[in-house]
């Protein structure tokens, strides 16, 4: 017998264990050989991260495809995972050191570091994933991967070698996004431009030999210590007579060009631009068009370093701000300020440090090159993104792309594959000190030894840790390119062999450093759908699951995850790395704003877990994650869905109360009872439904059709007319609707499965416990497949039974008859086949809508409330039973109630000064309240037609 009530944290764990025991998430569990297959991989959380809601949303989405799959009996693979988070992780355990006091990163050294990271991970690093298997996700644990694993890692290196030996990936000095507080350069994704109260100031800056000068304006006063040119637009013909001359860099006494350049905007400010192209983006691209020499004038820390004036030297750059400003007051340099709303980059995980654009030698991907196939696949329609129109935002990205930065200056990474050793006298290169060192590219030291041994000649190489021992390193190498100077004169040459017998040895031993930077987490992660199934090596996992069926992610990651892969996919094995791009939407608190710490409205989907279960929360996310569309999350609807869960087990619960078992080899098709034939067919509907809606992956028109059937259709209707069958004395009659009911319970906790796993799971092995044993764990049952079981007539006659009852229930609400008064029904009009549908149900109809008598006749009486169903009209006599005047009264007030809230509502609409002030959640709450205003005064106005 079935507990009175469900506690989901008395059955969750013990199922989850059961389905881990079983091996049901296992690659394959449960399919047929030769069985088409269904991948997903996971997009691998960050192993510092914890669940939020859109881990939540997003993993119950996949699960939810997942389980679908395997039920349709395909061999189904979800590959889970975790990245190495290479900033949060070192930040996370450098501040761990530091709250312990014990020694820092750099007076531990990389290898001690890296091993306290390491067990760091191994402590706390997995609990993400223990967290998603609370909400019951079905992945196959067994080949959980690691972004910095043995396998992954070698795939990195040997996409690397390989891009840089096709010469798409390479080193350059550019401008990066850089984290002065961490000292590294940080991607986009991790930069937030938040808009603060700033300030504009003019400058004014002479010509050279003349009176005239030229004002500029700048929002950040301490770069004008790099400027290098002073841009007008070429057209503007306030300046077309100063273009190629220059101006004297106020403080620094620079002489600088004036450049004509299109970047200049007449119309924004004077006009005329002062160029920094080591400090802002925009400048640097300028300087690139005018060969212009960069000057960075801050250090990593974003101190002034030695390029500028000695007294502005080691002052922090908002410091040496004010100092600039006062000495430009001085000077009269400074025309005038304004107060100035701008955009200000910060860390986007602090909100404190402001980023800062910074020249520094970086290592880059050619993405202009790998983008064009990935641009294509979508184009052509091998790829599609769901809802179409993110496909848009893809374009925008692809067909502007810039180089790929992806080296961080971190120790927690993959550590560059790329050694660095001198030049000889002989490359080329040897006198220009913008080509740098000399790099070896390998995938292993052995291999960058044997590169370097081609290079170097018969030389010994000696590989040193530039960190561990830099000091030797440095002066190896200085004994080295000494060696190689001297060797290219003669005389000097000569001269220290004659003073050193050993010269000749000096340069015998050549000194390799491998770089210290790491790579961009995002690169690893660009190779995650194939890196995941063994790749580099030609694995049985790889041919048989990739390329992946279905990518579900998030909007905001479309170009840092989604093109990335795409992109190395089809370089590395060219293919698409998944046919589909599912973009869930963003989860906002119930009044449409987003989740923040600050707001005090996030969500914990944990704590929903532990209050409403995980059958609720998953619920609620499916039947709420419409395309395109932000959810508003409020917790009545969790609560809600609760309920649902309730429902579902007391049904069942009612249904093994009267008996209602699985018969052996039983087939409804041979039912007998229109009611049984109605629900049978209604369930082979419902199917229907919630699979297409799932192969269009309209995960809320699935769920919401699977509640509307469960709740609506079952639950109330078809158990409420099988009641008396149930406690009739019609024994044949009861036995085939006690195996019909047994047989519909069982599509729907197939039909619910993946929605709702755990309740499921646990009413299909406690009713198995009677009738035939369950053959397998419904997690590996096959998917409803009712094909040919409609019954048209049945269905014909149900749904009207169903429309009459509830039209009467409706007029009695609407006019206010006593929920316990019995009231007459006249049939008018009535055809043979409504006549017959009327005594063949008379009985569900008179106590489901609580009738005293039904009749028949030709007119309708005066008092009456009215509906038409098919050809004949429905009457309910009501004086006598309701004050119908009074009732006429309340119908007009509250009419006209409703009309004034839709008038005032539509004032503020209407307003342009609301719709321009007034926050979007606000203008869609007015919203909101007008359409259901709209909806109450509509079903008042059809109320008061009935009584006319």
């Amino acid at each position: 017998m079935l507990e009175k009530t469900y506690d989901p944290a008395a059955v969750e764990t013990r199922i989850y264990e059961g389905w881990q025991e079983a091996g049901a998430f296992k690659a394959g569990a449960g399919a047929k050989p030769g069985a088409e297959t269904f991948s997903i991989v996971i997009p691998p959380p960050n192993v510092t991260g914890s669940l939020h809601i859109g881990h939540a949303l997003n993993n119950t989405i996949q699960d939810i495809l997942i389980r679908f799959e395997r039920m349709r009996g395909k061999d189904v693979l979800w590959q889970p995972g975790t990245d190495h988070a290479g900033i949060a992780t070192q930040m996370i355990v450098e501040r761990q050191l530091a709250e312990r006091q014990q020694p820092g990163r750099r007076e531990m050294g990389r290898e001690k570091f890296l091993e306290r990271v390491w067990e760091w991970k191994a402590e706390s690093g997995g609990t993400i994933l223990n967290q998603l298997r609370r909400l019951g996700a079905s992945a196959d644990w067994s080949r959980e991967r690691f972004t910095m694993d043995e396998g992954l890692s070698e795939a990195v290196r040997k996409v690397f070698v390989t891009l840089y030996e096709k010469g798409l990936i390479y080193r350059a000095k550019r401008l990066v996004n850089w984290h002065p507080g961490l000292e590294t350069a940080i991607s986009d994704l991790e930069v937030e431009n938040i808009e603060t109260n700033g300030k504009m100031w003019h400058l004014r800056y002479p010509i050279e030999g003349s009176e005239e000068t030229i004002t500029v304006a700048t929002t950040r006063p301490e770069t004008m210590l790099g400027d290098v040119a002073v841009a007008v637009h070429p057209d503007d013909e306030r300046y077309k007579h100063l273009v190629g001359k220059h101006v004297i860099l106020p403080i620094v006494g620079r002489r600088i060009p004036i450049i004509a350049d299109e970047y200049a905007d007449p119309e924004l400010g004077s006009g005329a631009v002062k160029i920094t192209p080591a400090h802002d983006f925009n400048d640097f691209e300028v300087g690139q068009r005018h060969g212009l020499k960069p000057i960075n004038i801050f250090t990593t820390t974003a101190r002034l370093n030695n390029t500028v004036p000695a007294e502005y030297r080691g002052l922090d750059r908002f410091e040496a701000r004010d100092r600039i400003i006062s000495e430009l007051e001085a000077l009269s340099v400074l025309v005038w300020v304004d107060d100035k709303k701008i955009m200000v980059p910060y860390d986007e995980k602090s909100k404190v440090v402001v980023i800062e654009p910074f020249l520094t030698d970086q290592w880059f991907v050619n993405a202009e090159v790998l983008a064009r196939p990935a641009l294509a696949s979508v184009k052509e329609g091998r790829t599609k993104f769901v809802p179409k129109a993110y496909e848009n935002t893809y374009y925008a990205w692809m067909e502007n792309i810039k180089p790929w930065c992806i080296s961080r200056q971190l120790w927690w990474g993959h550590q560059i594959p790329a050694w660095y050793g001198p030049r000889l006298n002989t490359d080329p290169d040897f006198n220009n000190r913008d080509a740098g060192p000399k790099c070896f590219v390998a995938e292993t030291e052995a291999e960058a030894i044997r590169l370097a041994q081609s290079y170097y000649g018969n030389r010994k190489i000696e590989v040193y840790s530039a960190g561990v021992n830099a000091p030797d390193y440095a002066k190896a190498l200085s004994t080295f390119e000494t060696a190689q100077r001297d060797r290219m004169n003669a005389d000097t040459w000569s001269m220290r062999k004659h003073k050193d017998p050993f010269a000749e040895l000096s340069d015998s031993k050549v000194p390799l450093h491998r770089d210290e930077d790491v790579l961009d987490t995002w690169f690893s992660s660009a190779l995650w759908p194939f890196s995941t199934m063994g790749w580099p090596h030609q694995t049985p996992e790889l041919a048989k699951y990739y390329p992946t069926d279905v990518l579900v992610t998030g909007f905001d990651i479309i170009f840092f995850w989604v093109a990335r892969m795409m992109m190395m996919g089809l370089e590395f094995t060219g293919t698409e790395p998944f046919h589909t791009v599912y973009m869930h939407a963003l989860v906002r608190d119930e009044k449409g704003q987003k989740m923040s710490k600050t707001k005090g409205n996030v969500i914990d989907p944990l704590e929903l877990v532990d209050e409403y279960g995980a059958d609720a929360t998953r619920f609620t996310l499916a039947a709420m994650a419409a395309q395109g569309r932000d959810m508003r999350l409020a917790i009545a609807r969790v609560e809600g869905y609760r309920n649902f869960v309730t429902k579902l087990w007391n049904a069942a619960r009612f249904l093994e109360m009267n008996g209602c078992t699985r018969v052996e080899a039983f087939d409804p098709r041979a039912n007998t009872l229109a009611l049984n034939r109605w629900i049978v067919g209604s369930t082979a509907r419902a199917v229907a439904t919630v699979t297409a809606a799932l192969d269009d992956y309209k995960f809320n028109e699935a769920a919401n059709a699977a509640y509307d059937f469960v709740w609506g259709t079952f639950c109330d209707w078809y158990i409420e007319l099988a009641k008396p069958v149930f406690t009739g004395d019609d024994e044949a009659a009861k036995a085939e609707t006690q195996a019909t009911a047994a047989f519909v319970l069982d599509q729907i906790l197939k039909l619910l499965h993946p929605f709702m796993p755990f309740v499921t799971e646990e009413l299909w092995a406690e009713t198995g416990k009677t009738g035939p044993a369950r053959e397998k764990l419904l997690i590996i049952s096959e998917w409803p497949d009712l094909k040919g079981f409609e019954d048209t007539e049945a269905q014909a006659e149900l749904d009207w039974l169903v429309a009459l009852i509830s039209g009467i229930r409706s007029v009695r609400q609407e006019m206010n008859v006593p929920a316990g008064a019995k009231i007459k029904l006249l049939v008018v009009g009535a055809g043979d086949v409504t006549g017959t549908r009327v005594e063949a149900n008379l009985s569900a109809l008179t106590r489901l809508a609580r009738l005293d008598s039904v009749d028949y006749t030709s007119d309708v009486p005066r008092d009456s409330a009215q509906l038409i169903l098919g050809e004949a009209t429905f009457v309910l006599p009501l004086a006598g039973v309701i004050d119908l005047d009074a009732e006429r009264t309340r119908l007009k007030r509250d009419i006209a109630k409703e009309t004034v809230e839709i008038d005032k509502i539509d004032k503020k609409l209407g307003n342009e000064q609301f719709l321009a002030k007034a926050a979007e959640e606000v203008i869609e709450e007015q919203r909101t309240r007008r359409a259901e205003a709209e909806d109450r005064r509509a079903r008042l106005i059809e109320a008061l037609s009935r009584l006319s």
